[in-house]
């Protein structure tokens, strides 16, 4: 591990002893959304290669490659206009023209003025390629260098843009970083202080206390010490920015080489923002009458009128996830559209139990399927032996090869799909209880639901702790055995997640069931087999997020349910042991999820082994990083690419840290200098189970990705009193 994260990983456990937890709950109430929008040719620019912006009157003017143009409503429309060769903005997004300066204010005339700050006919500053200029008293503008406290000095060549801010403080940007004046003096902003990135080619300040920076990669955002990064199109059209506008508000218009963006705020709550994106997956996202839930493609790149649905082989778990956060949204609000949602997803996940029991190929008892498809459409099972031989031979050699991996159902109407992964267990057990207690308030419902549960745990049992398929053998992923997890080589690296599950599966069926017979199997698994100490360390790590991260998702939710669940209080002390351990792992990610479901547990808790008692409670910082992410979450959930791997705040992980042994090296992960992964607004991912260390994302706009990272988080912490609206 890096010094650096080690050291401030090494500070966070210091400090969690005596650290008080963050006042409870977090009272968010209005917060600004921001948003953002983007302008090319669709909406009537002349050319999408814009060079300058600048306001006349309260209009907005684009000085573009193939003409001018003024926006109108929503739209540009071409004007002619006489355009200043030279121009830069005010903190008030006044234009300034070069030829309005004083006649030979400039040492030499030759000198090009990139941008000016302050007041129209005699700005304050100039910055120049030969470097910051001040104006004097006498009108004449004198070159001025400051120093750093470490001797060097700033400002001397190339000053990229200059501004003031709403206090009246100059800033001024360079290839070194930015320089501000305080009442306290210069102060200087490089990559150690969290600047993202300096080849700056513009900067604007708004009344709002934001300070602006355009790049050719992006563009920069300052306020109240923190510092966001907006590159790719989720935010801008382009990266190249060649100038900036900042409204009085703190919005900004960015002009850049593939049209103009504006990147601005919309005020909101917590639970409206909820509201959104339940409404964009009522009408995007769910697929087939029962409603699964996951990602959709777009076929055309940003376009929602364009959606493809189909299916995903996870399905079973994501749509798992999105009840699961229903079932807590009904119990926290008691509204009945959450109900109608946590009742329709258990229809849903109960389909996928019921179908694969209908046709002529058959599965034992108890089965679940992956997903589903309509007959209709074409035959999934077309070509899919090739692809799985291929598989086989070059990347999973337990790969199963069967046919068919899609059966028919009984009506004709579905095929399903088989070879079921844990990912899916996991998901189906996490929703169960809690639709059970929450949602299912009549006896009947209730049996309804401890029948689907009973069923898949016997099957497990009377399949020696597999999941048993239509071709008689075990899935490729569902292996629970003893004997496997012990003593095969090719398990062992499944042994702690696979025995956490197996424990959380056996402690939902006894707590719903009310048969002991599951308890004392678990006990069985534990005193013959040693999964209470397997499940102790659940997956081996190598660094900071390191290996699968579906596996951090997986153990997370097995965790919950075990202590929620289990009447073995000697397994939960271990287990919260274990979860505290592996939370530490994920504390740097400000994952809301992972923070709310190890929160349930883990405050002022402690565990007493033969060196003492010692403080395991969740660490400070926990409902802050929260409720940061929730915030910072974009509304955009389209599937857009995110570059940060130029940046120079972050920290890269060692080789060593960056890829599992047995996978190729990795150099594009790290972190920020705070020891935290990138904010989620900088980062692009449809589910938990993304690496939130990789620092390059992909991502054409092809695909919308479901609310479900928002809503289950934003609900579980409604519930267990986190939040308050």
């Amino acid at each position: 591990m890096q010094s650096s994260l080690m050291t401030l990983l090494i500070a966070g456990i210091l400090a969690a002893g005596n650290a008080a937890p963050n006042d409870i709950p977090a009272k968010i109430g209005i917060f600004q959304q921001e948003i953002s929008k983007s302008y090319t040719t669709a909406e009537g620019l002349p050319s999408n290669d814009v060079h300058e912006l600048y306001v006349k009157g309260k209009t907005i003017i684009a000085v573009t490659a193939a003409g001018t143009a003024q926006l109108s409503g929503e739209q540009w429309i071409s004007v002619t206009e006489d355009t200043p060769v030279q121009q830069g903005l005010s903190a008030q997004g006044n234009k300034w023209i070069l030829g309005s300066l004083p006649a030979n204010s400039l040492p030499e005339d030759s000198i090009p003025v990139k941008q000016a700050a302050g007041d129209i006919d005699a700005p304050l500053a100039l910055a120049t390629d030969d470097g910051l200029y001040i104006r004097s008293d006498d009108g004449s503008y004198e070159k001025e260098a400051v120093y750093d406290n470490m001797g060097r000095q700033w400002g001397v060549k190339d000053v990229r843009g200059v501004t003031l801010d709403n206090a009246g403080h100059l800033w001024f940007a360079t290839l070194a970083g930015v320089a501000h004046q305080t009442e306290a003096g210069w102060v200087f902003l490089t990559g150690s202080e969290g600047l993202p990135y300096n080849d700056f080619t513009c900067m604007a300040a708004g009344n709002d206390g934001s300070v602006w920076f355009g790049t050719t990669r992006g563009v920069i955002r300052y306020k109240g010490g923190q510092w966001r990064y907006r590159q790719g199109k989720r935010w801008v059209p382009g990266d190249a920015t060649r100038a900036m506008i900042v409204n009085e508000d703190g919005s900004a218009w960015i002009a850049t080489d593939a049209g103009i963006g504006w990147i601005g705020y919309k005020a909101m709550t917590l639970a409206e923002k909820a509201d959104f994106y339940e409404e964009e997956m009522e009408k995007y996202i769910r697929r087939t009458p029962f409603g699964y839930v996951s990602e959709v493609r777009l076929s055309k790149a940003g376009d929602k009128s364009a959606i493809v649905r189909t299916d995903s082989d996870n399905d079973g778990l994501w749509t798992s996830m999105y009840g699961a956060g229903e079932c807590f949204a009904y119990a926290a609000t008691g509204a009945p559209l959450a109900k109608d949602r946590a009742e329709r997803a258990f229809e849903a996940l109960r389909f996928l139990q019921k179908v694969t029991q209908t046709g002529e190929i058959r599965p034992p008892k108890g089965y679940v399927a992956r997903t589903i498809l309509p007959t209709e459409g074409a035959d999934p099972n077309e070509g899919r032996i090739e692809s799985d031989r291929l598989h086989r031979a070059t990347g999973d050699s337990l790969w199963k090869i069967y046919e068919p991996r899609w059966p028919k159902s009984g009506d004709g109407k579905w095929y399903w799909k088989s070879d079921t992964s844990s990912d899916e267990l996991d998901g189906h057990y996490f929703f169960y209880p809690a639709y059970y207690d929450y949602v299912a308030d009549t006896e009947e419902e209730k049996e309804r639901v401890r029948e689907v549960v009973r069923d898949l745990t016997d099957h497990l049992l009377t399949h020696k702790f597999n999941l048993v398929d239509i071709d008689g053998t075990d899935t490729r992923w569902s292996i629970y055995n003893p004997e496997s997890l012990n003593n095969d080589e090719n398990w062992w690296p499944e042994r702690g997640l696979k025995s956490l599950s197996m424990l959380s599966y056996l402690a939902v069926a006894e707590y719903m069931t009310g048969d002991p017979k599951y308890g004392k199997i678990s006990r069985t698994l534990q005193e013959k087999h040693h999964y209470h100490t397997n499940a102790m360390h659940y997956k081996v790590h190598f660094g900071p997020g390191s290996g699968n991260q579906s596996d951090d998702e997986m153990a997370f939710m097995c965790y919950y349910n075990l202590l929620k669940y289990s009447k073995d209080k000697v397994l939960c002390d271990l287990i919260l042991y274990s979860f505290y351990s592996a939370w530490i792992n994920e504390q740097p990610e400000q994952n809301p999820l992972f923070n709310f479901i190890y929160a349930a547990f883990g405050r002022n808790v402690t565990h007493t082994n033969p060196w003492g008692t010692h403080d395991i409670s969740i660490w400070e910082g926990w409902l802050e990083d929260s409720m940061e992410t929730l915030i910072d979450f974009p509304l955009d959930r389209i599937g857009w690419g995110h570059q940060n791997s130029h940046r120079i705040d972050l920290m890269r992980l060692s080789l060593q840290q960056a890829s599992e042994p047995y996978e190729p090296r990795r150099t594009d992960r790290g972190y920020r200098n705070n020891g935290k992964t990138l904010p989620v607004s900088e980062r692009s991912f449809h589910h938990w189970n993304t690496d939130p260390w990789t620092l390059d994302y992909g991502g054409n706009g092809h695909s919308l990705g479901s609310g479900t990272v928002y809503l289950l988080p934003y609900y579980m912490g409604l519930y267990h009193g986190f939040i308050e609206e």
